[in-house]
C-alpha cells in the first residue's frame, strides 16, 4: 500500500508543479494574484465562526486558532487568528497553519486532492515518503515585526512558505467554477480538531468542490486506518489524544459538511 501511496503523491506532486486553475496554455499569471481566494476579513470571520462552535462541536481542547490561505503558487495571501490578540493562541501555530496550507496546495491537482493527513503514515520512519518533511521558508516565517502577525500586513503574506508538514490541518481549496485556487492550514489544537476547524471553515468559504480523494467519498478526510504501526490505505492519520475526542467528528464531516461539486 505504500508503493501505492508513493506513486500517488509523486505523480500529484509533479503535477502540481505544473498545473495551474484555470490557466490556459500560454497563460502566465500573476504569481501574486489572490483574487480567487477570501480576503482577510472574510477568512477571520469564518475562522471565529467555526472556532466558537467549541470542543463539544470541533473536538480537541477547545483552543483559540490560526489560519492561513496560500494561492496556487504557494504564495501567503492572507493569516489570521481568533483571538483577542495574537497571545491568545499558540505562537508556534501561526507558521505551522501556512506551512500547512502550502503543503496542501502542493500536493493535491484539479483532479485530486490530498489534505496534509492523508500524507502522514508514509512520510514516517521506515516508509516510502520518509524523508519528505521540510522547514519553512525562514525569510517569510521569521521576518517582520511581531506586532503584524495575524494582521492584514502580516510579513508572511507575498511571500512563498513552502515547507512540508503532514498531519491534519491543511486542506486544497477548489472554486464552485471548478479548479483547484490554493491551499488553508489550520493550527492550535489538537492536529484532528484542526482538521475539523479547517473542513468547516472550506466549507463556509464555498471552496470545497473536491473532484477525489483517497478517503470514502472520495474526499480528502482523514482515515483513521493505522494499527500497530502500519495503515492499510497508505494514507492513514493517528487518533488524536488531549481533550475531547474528534474521530467521530471526523468521520461524520462528509455528511455535516458535504464536499463535492454543487448542484
Amino acid at each position: 500500500m505504500f508503493v501505492k501511496a508513493t506513486v500517488i503523491i509523486s505523480v500529484l506532486f509533479l503535477a502540481s508543479i505544473a498545473s495551474r486553475a484555470g490557466q490556459k496554455p500560454g497563460e502566465n499569471p500573476d504569481p501574486h494574484d489572490c483574487s480567487k481566494l477570501p480576503d482577510f476579513s472574510h477568512l477571520k470571520a469564518e475562522l471565529t465562526r467555526v472556532v466558537k462552535e467549541g470542543k463539544d462541536r470541533n473536538g480537541g481542547l477547545g483552543n483559540q486558532q490560526w489560519a492561513t490561505v496560500v494561492n496556487r503558487d504557494g504564495i501567503v495571501c492572507a493569516v489570521v487568528f481568533t483571538g483577542p490578540n495574537r497571545a491568545a493562541e499558540w505562537p508556534g501555530s501561526r507558521v505551522i497553519s501556512a506551512v500547512k496550507a502550502s503543503t496542501a496546495n502542493a500536493f493535491s491537482t484539479n483532479d485530486f486532492a490530498l489534505s496534509t493527513g492523508n500524507v502522514y503514515s508514509a512520510a514516517q520512519p521506515g516508509q516510502s515518503l520518509y524523508s519528505i518533511l521540510s522547514p519553512p521558508n525562514p525569510q517569510a516565517a521569521f521576518a517582520g515585526n511581531p506586532q503584524d502577525f495575524g494582521q492584514q500586513n502580516d510579513p508572511m503574506i507575498g511571500k512563498p512558505i513552502g515547507g512540508v508538514i503532514v498531519f491534519g490541518g491543511g486542506l486544497a481549496l477548489y472554486s464552485n467554477k471548478g479548479g483547484l485556487v490554493g491551499g488553508l492550514g489550520v493550527s492550535g489544537d489538537t492536529s484532528c480538531t484542526d482538521h475539523v476547524v479547517a473542513w468547516k471553515v472550506r466549507h463556509g468559504l464555498g471552496l470545497d468542490t473536491v473532484p477525489m480523494g483517497v478517503a470514502p467519498g472520495p474526499s480528502d478526510n482523514l482515515i483513521f486506518d493505522i494499527q500497530n504501526g502500519v495503515s492499510s490505505s497508505g494514507f492513514g492519520h493517528p487518533a488524536c489524544k488531549g481533550g475531547k475526542p474528534s474521530e467521530d467528528i471526523v468521520r461524520k464531516l462528509p455528511d455535516t459538511a458535504p464536499i463535492g461539486p454543487k448542484r
